[in-house]
Order: structure tokens, then C-alpha cells, then sequence
């Protein structure tokens, strides 16, 4: 697996198919889109799975099976994480050094085994460094300058 520009987060695949959040929809489908189009980002199996279930499960309009497999089957073309003990055991360590849960640590080491220095997330704190893995929420507001 080469290093990629960025690991996507699930929420930014979540918003990107949802509607549950339309100002959010716009941004997730443009990263979305550039993953497709310029192979530049990287998820993992969690991910996958994240999605899936909230797609079928936790949005105001949940998708059929079918549909969300297919979305799911798609991002397939991405760089995939796959979830080893070796992450496992990392994840369990950067999550005690900076009182994590379990699983944002594990997609902050799966953005570590991608290459990454980026997450696109929305789940843990814009600008955030942990170990060298920077989190950008991709929906902040973009500070504008005084001019």
C-alpha cells in the first residue's frame, strides 16, 4: 500500500450517502468523488463496517442492505486497513496515552499503517495531533482572513 493524501473517518462516507445533513452532503461527496477520481485516500476494514451499520441502521432514513453494500463494495477500490492484532495492540496503546476510545485510536493507527499523516474526521478534535496523525474536520469552518 502506497501513503496516501488522507485517511477518511465513516462519518465523512456516512454524510456523503445520507441525507441527514445536507450542508455536510456537499464537502463528503467532493472528498468522496476526489477518492474515486484521484485514488487519495485510504480506509479500513472499521470503516467498512462502520458504515454499513450506521447506513442501515442509525440514519434518519436508513438505505436497504443492497444499497448500502454497494456503496460499501465500491470504496473497496480504496486503499483498505486491514484489521491485524498489530493494530489492534497499537490502538489499545494510543488510546491509554491520550484517553481515546478504543476505536478512534484504531483509525488513527489505521491511518498510521496507510501512510497517512491526515485524518478526515469529524469525531475527534480539528487539528488534533496524536502521534504524528493530524485530524482535520473537513466540515470546520475555514478561518477567513482580515483584510
Amino acid at each position: 500500500m502506497s501513503a496516501r493524501e488522507a485517511f477518511v473517518d465513516t462519518n465523512v462516507l456516512v454524510y456523503a450517502v445520507a441525507a441527514d445533513h445536507p450542508d455536510k452532503q456537499k464537502v463528503a461527496r467532493g472528498i468522496v468523488e476526489r477518492g474515486f477520481t484521484k485514488g487519495c485516500y485510504a480506509i479500513s476494514c472499521q470503516v467498512l463496517l462502520e458504515l454499513y451499520v450506521t447506513l442501515t441502521r442509525k440514519v434518519l432514513k436508513p438505505l436497504d442492505q443492497d444499497e448500502a453494500l454497494r456503496f460499501t463494495t465500491a470504496l473497496t477500490a480504496w486503499d483498505i486497513v486491514e484489521t491485524t492484532t498489530d493494530l489492534v495492540l497499537a490502538a489499545c496503546v494510543l488510546a491509554r496515552r491520550h484517553g481515546l476510545s478504543v476505536w478512534d485510536a484504531a483509525i488513527l493507527e489505521a491511518a498510521r499503517a496507510a501512510g497517512c499523516d491526515q485524518v478526515l474526521s469529524e469525531d475527534l478534535t480539528h487539528g488534533g495531533r496524536y502521534a504524528g496523525i493530524t485530524v482535520r474536520n473537513p466540515f470546520a469552518p475555514t478561518p477567513r482572513s482580515g483584510r
